[in-house]
């Protein structure tokens, strides 16, 4: 556990030294939208702008039948929904089915694979189904992308590309000497401005001597080098470069989520399916969950109708303070003073960069693995899970969800309001789904949620056997067991309550 904690503290740190130099957007960059793709005039009756993209004109790591946008009001993001829609011959289901992913992370954790994919088995099964990408996530855009990118981080990435091709530890001690040449400031803006430049080289220099000691750290245990940590530590850089005009945006948290993002989708997805009671069926792991729970809380307190006919929670809780959960290891963010220092976590890149340590000999962080599977997961989607489903996101976000690990469970970002405390205030029947090796919700975290829902309205079940197969935190999505365990007794839950 200490070398768990060393690890998140690293990984922080690399977060605030990458990012703590990103300005604003620019006023003058472009949309980074496809050709193809056209924007239709706002509607005057739902103030929910939308774009459809086709089977032949959306991006290709799109693998649902069709992706769409929706926007959120009083904002300029526009958030991206992968649509899976049922086969002529599957069972006609009377309610869309509408998938919540967790923190920081995109769609494709529910379609890793045609063969490995949560959301193509409920449509299958005769539900539309509709997975929402946050803001800041996957295919998620907020107005204009800038095409420009920074020289510091070029520089940044053409010393790590020449530190990791050196053969020896020596040469590359030799390199950490003058790991990146001082930057000229030119004073011709104002003292201010050079000052604030002066601080960004530190910062760059610094960010290049964590990378490369961290590369280090890989040659002296690895043989031969990381030429794939390499690759893969390059291709999240340059997709953070893609980026860098959206950090000034990078600002919300979990009540964004709550308020804005979730209203939208689920506004959308009615108008687009039309249920006869203008209700839809819910399923969010991890985060996901919490937001669902967070909804119905919400709502109770206020007396609106959640237009939910019913919600699954795979692995989630409002309340973790009684579990082991490793998720308190974000509890360093915690810190106000700190959190300034880290406007965003880049869990992608950090993820990226540690995946060849947890997958290779000598499995310098093996512990990673069981946060995810306890199963025997594929490999090869194992590593698509890791290296592309995980996206940045800010640490505000991740300050509010630490409350969760605090005397009340979590709460708004105000401070005073408890969402655990009027949950029971909801008239939504709940599945809560808990696996037995599940490290980062445990059980136990599960059950202290479920136990606030009214029991006629509540069903929870763990999955897990004492001989196998056992599920952690990703195993209730896509496990290997999970098509054949979970999803029918998934599917069993949402049956019972699809109707009018």
């Amino acid at each position: 556990m200490v070398v768990l904690h060393s690890d998140l503290r690293w990984a922080i740190q690399i977060a605030a030294r990458t990012f703590c130099y990103f300005g604003p957007a620019r006023s003058d960059s472009r949309p980074d939208t496809p050709a193809s793709v056209h924007t239709p005039a706002r509607s005057t009756a739902s103030n929910w702008a939308a774009i459809t993209s086709t089977a032949t004109d959306k991006p290709s790591i799109c693998t649902a039948d069709e992706l769409h946008y929706v926007s959120v009001r009083n904002s300029d993001w526009r958030l991206a929904l992968w649509r899976y829609k049922p086969p002529p011959k599957a069972p006609r289901r009377n309610h869309p089915l509408l998938l919540l992913s967790g923190v920081g992370t995109n769609a494709i954790g529910f379609d890793l694979s045609p063969e490995s994919s949560f959301a193509r088995h409920m449509s299958s099964q005769g539900f539309d189904t509709w997975v929402l990408e946050f803001r800041g996530a996957g295919l998620s855009t907020a107005g204009d992308r800038s095409a420009e990118i920074l020289k510091p981080v070029n520089a940044i990435s053409e010393q790590i590309n020449s530190t990791i091709k050196n053969e020896s530890i020596e040469q590359s001690q030799n390199i950490k000497s003058n790991v990146l040449p001082e930057i000229e400031v030119s004073s011709a803006q104002g003292s201010v401005e050079a000052a604030q430049n002066s601080s960004i080289a530190r910062q760059i220099r610094d960010l290049s001597q964590r990378l490369i000691n961290i590369i280090e750290e890989g040659q002296r245990s690895v043989s031969p080098p990381f030429l794939d940590l390499q690759e893969n530590l390059f291709k999240k850089i340059e997709d953070l470069r893609k980026q860098l005009d959206l950090i000034g945006k990078y600002d919300w948290d979990f009540d964004h989520y709550l308020e804005e993002d979730i209203p939208a989708a689920m506004e959308y997805v009615r108008i687009q399916c039309k249920p006869k009671d203008g209700k839809l069926l819910a399923i969010g792991h991890s985060m996901g969950g919490i937001l669902l729970y967070a909804m119905l809380s919400r709502n109770g307190f206020e007396g609106r109708d959640s237009r939910l006919a019913s919600v699954i929670t795979l692995a989630s809780s409002l309340d973790y303070t009684t579990s082991r959960s490793s998720l308190k290891l974000l509890l360093p963010l915690a810190d106000p003073a700190q959190a300034l220092n880290v406007p965003v976590i880049p869990m992608g890149l950090l993820l990226a960069a540690a995946y060849p340590l947890a997958s290779r000999p000598p499995y310098a962080l093996s512990w990673l693995n069981p946060l995810i599977s306890a199963q025997h997961m594929d490999p090869e989607l194992l590593e698509k899970f890791v290296l592309n489903n995980f996206c940045t996101v800010p640490a505000k976000l991740l300050l509010q969800l630490t409350t969760a690990f605090r005397e009340g469970g979590l709460s708004d970002r105000s401070g005073n309001f408890f969402y655990k405390d009027h949950l029971h205030k909801s008239n939504v029947p709940v599945l809560a789904l808990a696996g037995d090796r599940d490290r980062i919700c445990p059980p136990e975290a599960v059950y202290e949620t479920v136990k606030l829902i009214p029991k006629h309205l509540v069903s929870y079940k763990v999955f897990g056997e004492p001989n196998g197969p056992h599920y952690a935190h990703y195993d209730l999505v896509g496990g290997p067991e999970a098509a054949y365990q979970v999803y029918p007794f998934i599917i069993n839950f949402l049956g019972h309550h699809d109707v009018i």
